[in-house]
C-alpha cells in the first residue's frame, strides 16, 4: 500500500518559483517588476507560467488590507496560486528598529538569479544568525566581496552615492526594492550606483541597509557584532518608498 502524497512534486522538491509583494491599501506595490522577475525565474527553470494577465487578475482579486500585508504568487509545474497573509511582527520590528547582521561566505549558486521555492538554505542561514544573537546574514564570496542577504539586497550610502551590488556581475537575485530605491535616489539628491564592494570596504560606508519587499530598507545597526551609528537617511529612504 502506498501512502498518499499530500504535497505536489513541485512543493516537495522546490521545483517552482515565487514572488513576495508588498500589498498596500492602494494595491500591490511594484507588481509589474515582480511579475517580470517571476518570468525570469521561471525561464531559468524552464517552467511554464499561466498567462501574465491571469496572474494579474488573481492578484487584483486579493482583498485590500487596512494597512499592509504580504502577497505571494507561487507557481509550480502543477499549480499557481496567490496568498495574502499579515506581515510578520519580526519583519516590522527590523524595519522600525534596524537589523543586526553577520557576514558569512556563500559559494556560487547556478540558480542564484532565480527566486525558486528552494529556500531552505536561506531560512537556515537566518536561523543560524539568530542563534548567534543577530537577525540576518550578509553573504559574501570567499575573497570577501559582498553578495546579498538570504532574503534581501544590500544597499549602502557612500557620501552622496546610493549603491547596491550589480546582480549580473555578482550572480545574485536582482532586488526589486533596491532597484526602485536607486531609481528614486535623484529625488533625494543622491547619485545611484552599482559596484562590487568588499565587506571591509562596506564597514566604512555612511549607512547600510538590507532591502526587501516587506521590510523596505532595514538599517544595519550592527555588522559582525560591531555597532553602527544610526543614519538619518533611513527614515528619508523609507518615506521615499512609501513605507
Amino acid at each position: 500500500m502506498t501512502d498518499r502524497l499530500l504535497v505536489s512534486p513541485g512543493e516537495l522538491f522546490g521545483d517552482g518559483v515565487f514572488e513576495t509583494v508588498h500589498l498596500r491599501p492602494v494595491g500591490p506595490w511594484l507588481l509589474d517588476e515582480h511579475l517580470d522577475r517571476l518570468e525570469r525565474s521561471a525561464a531559468a527553470l524552464d517552467l511554464p507560467l499561466p498567462p501574465r494577465a491571469e496572474l494579474a487578475r488573481r492578484v487584483a482579486a486579493a482583498p485590500a488590507p487596512a494597512t499592509e500585508a504580504a502577497l505571494r504568487i507561487i507557481c509550480t509545474r502543477e499549480s499557481a496560486y496567490v496568498t495574502v497573509a499579515p506581515i510578520p511582527a519580526e519583519t516590522l520590528r527590523e524595519r522600525r528598529e534596524g537589523i543586526r547582521v553577520l557576514g558569512a561566505p556563500r559559494g556560487r549558486d547556478v540558480l542564484a538569479g532565480a527566486k525558486t521555492l528552494s529556500y531552505a538554505p536561506n531560512f537556515a542561514a537566518r536561523r543560524w544568525a539568530r542563534a548567534q544573537d543577530a537577525d540576518d546574514v550578509l553573504w559574501h564570496t570567499d575573497d570577501g566581496h559582498v553578495l546579498e542577504g538570504p532574503t534581501a539586497s544590500v544597499v549602502w550610502l557612500a557620501g552622496d552615492e546610493l549603491c547596491t551590488v550589480p546582480p549580473a556581475e555578482a550572480g545574485i537575485l536582482p532586488g526589486t526594492t533596491a532597484a526602485r530605491l536607486l531609481t528614486l535616489a535623484p529625488a533625494a539628491a543622491l547619485r545611484p550606483a552599482t559596484r562590487m564592494i568588499t565587506v571591509d570596504e562596506l564597514r566604512a560606508a555612511d549607512a547600510i541597509w538590507l532591502t526587501s519587499a516587506l521590510r523596505g530598507p532595514a538599517e544595519v545597526i550592527t555588522l559582525d557584532g560591531k555597532p553602527r551609528p544610526r543614519s538619518p537617511w533611513t527614515a528619508k529612504l523609507q518615506a521615499l518608498l512609501g513605507f
